[in-house]
């Protein structure tokens, strides 16, 4: 099969069978399209003619590229290609996998930055008003009262931004708990707490309903200025703004609240495996990174506890 064919099935496969996000199919799309290209200039056109030395050689080429790339690009480039051959050989457009031998790039382990609670605090403070305040209900009090609940369901949720940037209205009917749809269109429960829906309530009384006139009628819980869903390049600025105005130092993005929701959940003796189902993680080991975080402050309480650590 010629390549760009096959291309195009695997991704209508990762997009329709396995119902991967839009923004994850567009990631393997840009892989593959550079990919193809380096297969191209090595006269190579058809699944059939790609070898395991050739794909080797990919990869060797892409290491050696100038400016040297990060790892992880490295790692989601070959994960593409792997993924794609996989599917090939499962499908029988392709004899053989040539990618199963690519192995990738070695990752360093980074811990995730979190937020302490008081820099939470005062990120949130910056966003819009406390849920519950004597604020005068007015234009200039729409957009903060929907960017408090945006940073307020956040941190209590630790979903994903993507994930809450597409939450409907109704997927909050069930009081204190809320439905989020995460990678692969699975679904999980994940608790609210008491601040973040107050300051939710807040925004769907007193704000949503006059951002919604102003656009098409949408069931997306947040809104633009305009009317139209939130998106999350907007939802990254709302973040980017109350750091600016709460003055933290540290880089903050909306995946600070999600690694913060876990870190503080951890240190306040939650189990790693109930973390693991509020994240959404298929496999706890990705959510082990974060019992590293809470060794150092083990390890901190030990130091300045024991009569004999130092």
């Amino acid at each position: 099969m010629k390549l760009e064919r096959a291309v195009d099935a695997y991704l209508r496969h990762t997009s329709i069978e396995r119902g991967l996000s839009e923004h994850t199919v567009a990631a393997y799309r840009r892989d593959l399209a550079v990919y193809r290209s380096w297969l191209r200039e090595h006269d190579v056109t058809d699944t059939g003619e790609v070898t395991a030395a050739l794909v080797a050689d990919f990869a060797a080429a892409q290491a050696r590229r100038e400016p040297p790339p990060a790892a992880t690009s490295l790692a989601r480039l070959q994960s593409s290609v792997r993924g794609f051959h996989r599917f090939l050989a499962r499908e029988g457009i392709a004899e053989g996998d040539p990618g199963a031998r690519l192995r990738p790039p070695k990752m360093p382990q980074r811990l995730p930055k979190a937020l302490t609670i008081t820099q939470v605090e005062a990120l949130l403070d910056a966003a819009g008003p406390t849920p519950g305040a004597d604020v005068a209900a007015g234009e200039g009090t729409l957009i903060p009262l929907r960017d408090r609940a945006l940073l307020e369901l956040l941190y209590a949720t630790g979903a994903r931004v993507s994930e809450v940037v597409q939450l409907d209205v109704d997927d909050l009917a069930h009081g204190d708990v809320l439905r989020v749809r995460g990678k692969g269109s699975k679904e999980r429960i994940v608790p609210v707490g008491s601040y973040a829906r107050a300051a939710v309530d807040a925004y769907l009384a007193r704000a949503r309903p006059e951002l919604s006139r102003r656009g098409r009628a949408s069931a997306r819980l947040f809104l633009g200025a305009r009317g139209a869903p939130l998106s999350r390049q907007s939802a990254w600025l709302v973040m980017q703004q109350a750091a600016e105005r709460a003055q933290l130092s540290a880089h903050v993005s909306p995946h600070t609240l999600r690694h913060s929701f876990a870190t503080h959940l951890l240190q306040g003796g939650a189990d790693v495996r109930v973390v693991q189902e509020l994240l959404g993680h298929a496999s706890v080991a990705t959510t082990q990174i974060y019992t590293h975080v809470t060794v150092d402050a083990l390890r901190d309480v030990y130091v300045t506890s024991h009569p004999r650590a130092r």
